[in-house]
């Protein structure tokens, strides 16, 4: 059984090493992209200070579906350039957004998201979906985030076989 243990780090790229330790014990034999992504979400939910949401939209080849997540109901489908997810959808780079309300197009799934990064979650050159997070805390996101959010998504996909 796994214990979620508390990032205990002083900075964010120690923290975001522990959170990687972690995620590879929870995914260690398991191939099942939905388990993963539930318990990805639930780690980064649980040990991620300042975030109201974060979550998985899998592309079904037309557009993002909502996948497992840890937060408030979202919105169910988001076409791609559509928001920050579709925009990272897109053009498959990471989107780290200080202020949502100043990103031209965002869509408001919770009225308290301020800020957000979604990470792209790309195989073989094949779009698999998005990784999201969103914070009330306008400028909660930084490179720290999107180094850490990165290779978390990178090891996610890697569990995939």
């Amino acid at each position: 059984m796994f214990e979620l243990q508390a990032v205990s780090a002083a900075n964010k790229t120690q923290a975001y090493a522990e959170l990687a330790l972690q995620a590879e014990a929870l995914f260690k034999g398991e191939r099942d992209r939905i388990a993963n992504a539930a318990n990805l979400a639930a780690l980064l939910w649980h040990s991620l200070p300042q975030i109201n949401w974060a979550g998985f939209y899998f592309y079904d080849g037309h557009e993002l579906v909502l996948g497992p997540f840890q937060g408030k109901p979202a919105c169910i489908r988001i076409g791609l350039n559509q928001g920050v997810c579709g925009t990272a959808a897109a053009t498959r780079e990471t989107q780290v957004v200080r202020n949502v309300h100043d990103f031209d197009g965002h869509i408001a799934c919770d009225p308290a998201s301020n800020a957000e990064l979604v990470v792209p979650l790309v195989r073989d050159h094949q779009l698999i979906g998005v990784l999201d997070l969103d914070s009330p805390q306008v400028g909660r996101f930084d490179d720290d985030d999107r180094h850490g959010l990165e290779h978390l998504a990178a090891i996610w996909v890697a569990s995939l076989g």
